[in-house]
């Protein structure tokens, strides 16, 4: 059943919206569970690769493919915030050894907060066997044309997680709303419950 607004999100007369950053290594399940939430929330999904399959068939993996991403990004972000839409999901890998990506996440909150948004932080983890099981469901290689040689994603998968730190350390998120989920079994539909009991979405 979906959100309806009440008293408790609306400050001054002005809707407060909610952005939930999803994040976790590849192929953990972030795309699925915030399908599934979208389904039990008036939140609307924005996943990493909805910005990168569009610049994909020109640039590829470059770094133009980057930049612009990382620009669409930036302009949806902005005009979410300042909608008076109830809230939106976006999921990310976030390299913690990486301060470019530290950077992206104090950014893309500093846009939420300058509008007082709630800002909630959801973490997954799970075992490397799960995610590689994951990495070849149907739903992800419909929603994501880059994923579709399964091999060459199943080496990149390894790679990033052997190069890069991809879940935090504990005490490393200082977040008042973080949740941190091993979603190994877990289904996509019970992860998604339990964010939005914890968070009252």
């Amino acid at each position: 059943m979906k959100a309806v607004l009440d008293p408790r999100i609306i400050q001054r007369g002005v809707i407060v919206i909610k952005f939930i950053l999803l994040f976790g290594p590849q192929a953990v399940g972030k795309m699925t569970v915030g399908r599934e939430l979208t389904k039990v929330t008036d939140l609307k999904l924005f996943h990493n690769h909805m910005s990168i399959e569009l610049f994909h068939p020109f640039f590829g993996f470059g770094s133009e493919t980057w930049r612009l991403s990382n620009l669409l990004r930036r302009e949806l972000f902005e005009s979410f915030a300042n909608s008076n839409q109830y809230g939106l999901i976006f999921t990310y890998v976030w390299g913690f050894d990486l301060q470019s990506d530290w950077d992206f996440v104090k950014q893309t909150c500093e846009i939420f907060e300058s509008v007082g948004a709630d800002i909630y932080f959801v973490e997954l983890e799970s075992d490397l066997e799960e995610r590689l099981k994951r990495n070849k469901t149907p739903y992800r290689l419909d929603q994501k044309p880059t994923k579709r040689n399964i091999e060459q994603s199943e080496q990149d998968l390894l790679r990033t997680m052997e190069t890069h730190r991809l879940n935090s350390h504990p005490g490393e998120i200082v977040r008042d709303n973080y949740l941190r989920i091993n979603n190994t079994d877990l289904s996509a539909e019970e992860v998604a419950s339990r964010i939005k009991v914890e968070f009252d979405l």
